[in-house]
């Protein structure tokens, strides 16, 4: 059953080893910050070190493996009709807000919606490590290492599929940093079968 992440929010559940994730953007522009941890070892997480070293490139797609930062595959994608994804920046957060965009009243971003629904699991804000987010499009500049924020190239109904490897908690948001999505917030779709 397809489910809705309002914007700015976040949601965890669990994701059994087989069942597939499919992470929907249904309004386009909509980024979606992605943690995993393992159900039976919270301290195996995802880990975008491991990932993109493995994978030997920064955007991982079709075929590529999320792997834990104890070097077991977590999630496998098996489609993808987006192809730009970014494992390198940090879930945005109160911080983001105040040192990126100056805000003085600042939202608490990812960083704050995992930590209100990851509590229930027993994981805590310093255990949050570097998200998969899904669909957002950073660019890198090849000579200065530079990172540019770019509108997500995801369209209305454009989705992700991953299947688990193993028993799985996974968070996802409705990414809340205006950059991210273009400056605006809608929600996130996903459906585990």
């Amino acid at each position: 059953m397809r489910e809705r992440i309002a914007p700015r929010t976040g949601r965890a559940f669990v994701v059994r080893r087989g069942q597939t994730l499919t992470v929907i953007d249904p309004s386009g522009e909509q980024v979606s910050d992605m943690l995993a941890f393992a159900r039976d070892d919270k301290r195996e997480v995802i880990s975008s070190g491991r990932s993109l070293d493995y994978a030997s490139r920064i955007f991982l797609t079709t075929g590529d493996a999320l792997y834990s930062n104890r070097s077991r595959v977590m999630l496998r994608i098996v489609e993808d009709t987006v192809g730009r994804h970014d494992f390198l920046l940090t879930p945005c957060s109160r911080d983001t807000f105040r040192i990126i965009y100056g805000d003085q009243a600042p939202h608490h971003g990812c960083q704050g919606n995992f930590e209100r629904a990851l509590a229930p699991y027993g994981i805590d804000a310093d255990d949050i490590p570097v998200a998969f987010n899904i669909f957002m499009n950073v660019a890198l500049d090849g000579d200065t290492g530079a990172l540019k924020v770019n509108p997500p190239m995801s369209r209305a109904n454009d989705y992700i599929r991953f299947v688990a490897e193993m028993d799985l908690i996974v968070a996802l948001t409705a990414c809340s940093a205006p950059q991210s999505n273009n400056g605006s917030f809608k929600p996130i779709d996903f459906e585990v079968v």
